[in-house]
């Protein structure tokens, strides 16, 4: 039985030493290996290519702090040039009404005919509610409508309608509009009780 502990032991120990003696096999193979290119360069090489590296990132930070800064002055001033100018095209769309207007003034002198200038300041009125409603301007329909309160202010509450009328707009006292589907005036109106 100790003849096959030994044997066993000598075993062990060969597998030890073999395994120490590759162990110091793959060290050596790695120290010949050649070092990696940081590894290669002296200290200061390493300091002046991190330095280079810096001043790469810094001018890449100040371009585009530039670039951001560039950018936020242009928005700024389209912005200040879109509030200033902004109403030129509803301007220019209510010229011509105004034109049509002085004609008719000028002109009203010499009519005799009341019905002819009424008429005229009728087409003049439609004309400007044309001209506005093509920038997207709208009248809010009231009357005969379901009160609602984003489109309408109760000025009033009539009572004694019938039923099917309650709750309902009986008279509009101001038109109300909306912008672009925006309300920009409410519709002042009488609601039935």
């Amino acid at each position: 039985m100790k003849k096959i502990d030994i044997e066993n032991e000598e075993e062990k120990l060969d597998e030890q030493t073999q395994a120490a003696a590759d162990e110091q096999q793959a060290e050596a193979t790695a120290a010949e290996q050649p070092q990696s290119e940081e590894e290669q360069l002296t200290p200061e090489a390493q300091l002046e290519k991190a330095q280079a590296e810096i001043a790469e990132w810094k001018d890449k930070y100040l371009r585009q702090a530039a670039e951001f800064d560039n950018y936020r002055k242009r928005v700024v001033r389209e912005k200040a040039d879109l509030i200033r100018n902004g109403g030129e095209r509803v301007m220019t769309a209510i010229l011509p009404i105004i034109d049509d207007f002085e004609r008719a003034h000028e002109n009203m002198d010499r009519m005799e005919d009341v019905a002819a200038v009424k008429e005229g300041v009728a087409l003049i009125i439609d004309k400007f509610l044309s001209a506005l409603k093509h920038e997207g301007l709208e009248k809010i329909d009231a009357v005969g409508q379901p009160f609602d309160v984003d489109f309408h202010e109760a000025i009033a509450m009539v009572p004694g309608q019938p039923d099917e009328m309650r709750g309902k707009v009986l008279d509009c006292v101001q038109t109300g509009y909306k912008l672009n589907d925006k309300v920009i005036r409410h519709a002042k109106v009488a609601v039935a009780e």
